[in-house]
Parts: C-alpha cells; sequence; structure tokens
C-alpha cells in the first residue's frame, strides 16, 4: 500500500483528502503545518506528499526543500488558493512534481496522485536494474582467468575511466556485447542509459529513424515527432554492434555525430547536441572493408581509438571450466533444477577439446541443453550435443561454416585433427593402439600426434 502524506492547515480539507485517498487504497497521513510535517517526514518514508503552499505562519516550499533533501526520490505535489505563475515556477525549479490549483476537481487530484505514484515506482525499479547492471558487470564478475581474457580486463579498467571510442572486434558469439557494458557500467556514464542496435538486422530507412528520430511528416505513416535513440541515450553510452553492417549513407551520419557531437533528425533542419560515448563492434575486418572501399575510412579511423580484439573460445580453453560451472548455475536456476552439480571428466574433455566455431554462445546453448536433459548430478555424454564429438548426424565430420571473413586452413584442419584424436582417445579409455585403429592409424603415426597435440596424460596407454 503506498503512503501519502497530506499537509493542508484546512481541517475540511485535510480530511476530504483523506477520505478520497483511503478510498483509492492509499495509506494517508495528515500534518497541519510546516513543523508537524517535518516531523513525519522524519519518521516516515512517503510515497507521495500534496502539501499547500500557505498555511497561515507556515510555508509549504519549506516543506518541498526538507523532502527533497530527506526523501530525494519522494514526488512532492503542491497545492495553493493563490494561483500565480511566479509561485508555480518556483516550486518547480525546486523540484516539485507538480502543482494544483484550489479549487480543484477530484479526478484531476486522482489522477496526479496515480501519476507521480507511478513514477516513483518506475524510478525504484529503475535503480534497482541499475544496481543489478552495476553489480552483474563489474569486471571481477565476468568469468575469464586467462591471460589474453585478463589483459582485456585490464584495459577495460583503464578505457572505462575516459569517454573515447572503443572498437570491439571478434567472433560472432565471443561476448563482445558484454565487454561493451562493462566499459559503460566502470565509468563514469554508469548512471545513465546503455543504448545499444544492431545495424545489420534493420533496413537502411528503418536504422536511419531509430538512430536519428524523425520529424512530423518526414514520410508517409510519421504522424509525430519521433526521438531517436541516440537522442535518448544522451550522456550515456551508445552501443553500434556489427558496425561494419551499415549502410554507407548511415556511415556519414555517424561520422557527424563522432566529429561534432550532434544529430540531425530525418526531415529536419535543425542539428541536435548530443553528449554520448560510442562503442562500435564488428565480427568483421574493417580495415580490409576500407581496403575495399564498402566501409569508410574517415569512420574507421574515428571509431578505432581505443581497439579491443576479443580471443575466440578455442584460444583460451582454460578459462572453459569456470564457464561451464557458471552456466550450470545459470540454468539450475532458470529451469528450477539443483541436482546438477557438475559434469563427469570426460564430458569436461569433450567441452576442452571441441573447437567451438559459435564461441562462448555455443557453449552456453550446449550447458543449457544438458542441464534440461540431465536426470543426475553429473552431465554425462550423452546429454552433450552430437557436434561436440565431431560428428553431426549422418556421419560427417563437422568444419566451421566459411564467415565473411577468411579463416585460417591450417589451424582449422589442426583442431579437427586434434578433436578427432582426443576423442578417439576417450572412446578407446586412453588406449593408443585401440584409438589408432578407430582412426585407421598405424601406431606410430597415432602416438606422433598424440605429442603433437600435448594430449598424452597420464590415462593414455600403449595397449590394453
Amino acid at each position: 500500500m503506498s503512503s501519502i502524506l497530506v499537509v493542508d492547515d484546512e481541517k475540511s480539507l485535510r480530511d476530504f483528502l483523506a477520505i478520497m485517498l483511503e478510498e483509492g487504497g492509499y495509506e494517508v497521513f495528515t500534518a497541519h503545518n510546516e513543523e508537524s510535517a517535518v516531523k513525519l517526514i522524519k519518521e516516515n518514508i512517503f510515497d507521495l506528499i500534496l502539501t499547500d503552499i500557505r498555511m497561515g505562519k507556515s510555508n509549504g516550499i519549506n516543506v518541498l526543500d526538507f523532502a527533497r533533501k530527506t526523501l530525494p526520490d519522494t514526488p512532492v505535489v503542491m497545492m495553493t488558493a493563490y494561483a500565480s505563475a511566479e509561485t508555480a515556477v518556483d516550486a518547480m525549479k525546486k523540484g516539485a512534481y507538480d502543482y494544483i490549483s484550489k479549487p480543484f476537481k477530484i479526478e484531476d487530484v486522482q489522477l496526479i496522485v496515480k501519476n507521480a505514484i507511478e513514477k516513483r515506482e518506475l524510478s525504484e525499479e529503475n535503480r534497482f536494474l541499475k544496481t543489478v547492471l552495476n553489480d552483474r558487470f563489474q569486471i571481477s564478475n565476468i568469468i575469464g582467468k586467462s591471460p589474453a581474457i585478463q589483459k582485456i580486463f585490464e584495459l577495460i579498467e583503464k578505457v572505462s575511466k575516459s569517454n573515447a571510442t572503443v572498437l570491439i572486434h571478434g567472433e560472432s558469439g565471443t561476448g563482445k556485447e558484454i565487454i561493451a557494458k562493462a566499459i559503460h557500467f566502470n565509468g563514469n556514464r554508469k548512471n545513465y542509459p546503455f543504448v545499444s542496435v544492431n545495424c545489420g538486422a534493420l533496413p537502411e530507412n528503418l536504422l536511419e529513424s531509430e538512430l536519428f528520430g524523425h520529424e512530423k511528416g518526414s514520410f508517409t505513416s510519421a504522424d509525430s515527432l519521433r526521438l531517436g535513440l541516440m537522442e535518448s541515450a544522451n550522456k550515456g553510452t551508445f552501443f553500434l554492434d556489427e558496425i561494419a553492417e551499415a549502410p554507407l549513407s548511415i556511415q556519414v551520419k555517424l561520422l557527424r555525430v563522432l566529429q561534432e557531437n550532434e544529430i540531425l533528425r530525418l526531415g529536419g533542419t535543425d542539428t541536435i547536441p548530443v553528449d554520448l560515448r560510442i562503442i562500435a563492434a564488428s565480427n568483421r575486418n574493417l580495415s580490409k572493408l576500407v581496403e575495399d572501399k564498402v566501409f569508410r575510412k574517415d569512420l574507421y579511423y574515428r571509431l578505432n581509438v581505443i581497439p579491443i580484439h576479443l580471443p575466440p573460445l578455442r584460444e583460451r580453453k582454460e578459462d572453459i571450466p569456470d564457464l561451464v560451472e557458471y552456466f550450470i548455475n545459470k540454468y539450475n536456476s532458470k529451469h528450477e533444477k539443483t541436482f546438477v552439480k557438475g559434469e563427469e571428466p570426460e564430458a569436461m574433455r569433450y567441452f576442452e577439446n571441441y573447437s567451438w566455431p559459435g564461441n562462448v554462445r555455443e557453449l552456453e546453448n550446449a550447458i543449457e541443453r544438458s542441464v534440461v536433459l540431465e536426470t543426475g548430478e553429473l552431465i554425462q555424454k550423452s546429454s552433450l550435443p552430437e557436434e561436440i564429438f565431431g560428428i553431426v548426424p549422418g556421419g560427417q565430420i563437422q568444419v566451421p561454416n566459411l564467415s565473411k571473413e577468411s579463416i585460417d586452413l591450417e589451424r582449422t584442419l589442426n583442431q579437427i585433427e586434434k578433436t578427432m584424436i582426443s576423442n578417439a582417445l576417450v572412446q578407446s579409455d586412453g588406449i593408443i593402439n585401440k584409438a589408432a585403429k578407430q582412426l585407421n592409424l598405424s601406431f606410430r603415426s597415432m602416438r606422433y600426434r598424440i605429442q603433437k597435440h600435448k594430449l598424452q596424460d597420464n590415462k593414455t596407454k600403449e595397449s590394453e
């Protein structure tokens, strides 16, 4: 039940408002002057304060001032029989939520009260969400102990304290948006919006309207003015995901934002200043796209002030055990399964030897699937996706999909070989000659490949 403090020196009005608000489901406290109001504010937390401005020798502006200092999130609505522009402006400058002139209509009071309390609830919800996000994206809460990811954490700590533009590049699924949010929530803009847009997810005309907004009548269905995402993110951070997919016409306008700190709404004639930190991300090689003349060189240099490269999961496999544990806990909670405690060593061996072309995102999906399917305390091989074994339905070897970037064929082939050798050892209980027969290799060739990929451990042996 929301609580409201009514402050007025006229008893009949206090009683009338108290009855009306209590019928609306609110808990109501009343005070007849400034002193009694201040005492109640010291002792209680109110969701709304309704106070008269002139109350004999008392002054409602003083109640407003005290409330703003003591309960800064509580909206205060001023009431007065002496309606004047000066008192209204003075009250609003001091932080009043709204202003009611006596005599007033009951429905007007009810609407103002409803809107003010909803605003307070929204403010509390936003504060809670910001607290959760601040905690979640603290550097210490991002999973990874490998040297590669630790270097990125060190860079985030340095970069987050500045307003420098950042360009994050890495394969799909490596967590580029997580790094962008870590930069935002560890920096001096964390109390302002973090807004993101995927430049490849919208057609050109819609992307322009989403980014910069539009004026009424700028196109057929533009029946009202609309603020763009960049304008709504003012003072915060704007994340341009998949920036390589932005059309050249949009690239020109993004360059203006970076150079001039201003935007121009679609159909508008006046520029609008914006204060934004820009973070961009791409899974493609932007310098190569510049050479191919499909990405503007000047925009590339403006974005690439602080480059951050996110390594693929196959290059930081020492992080896999911690990621697996984190995702098991996450999906235990999501699917209300408390009994999955970890994974069998055999399952972990598959996790560590698979190439993970979909990176952390693919690992997360595999763990969620395993948690849902598992009926015991430990994730078994039978709960893992088939592609982790190097085989897809039909018996063909899985190979990475060719992306828009080139791939290192030699490294990919080595990874496939390592995965198959490792899988054969697992299936043969570490017996080398048995694994060699399974792959149609000689014992000598098999042993060479085991040494080459550093797969020898205390579980492998030459024969039964």
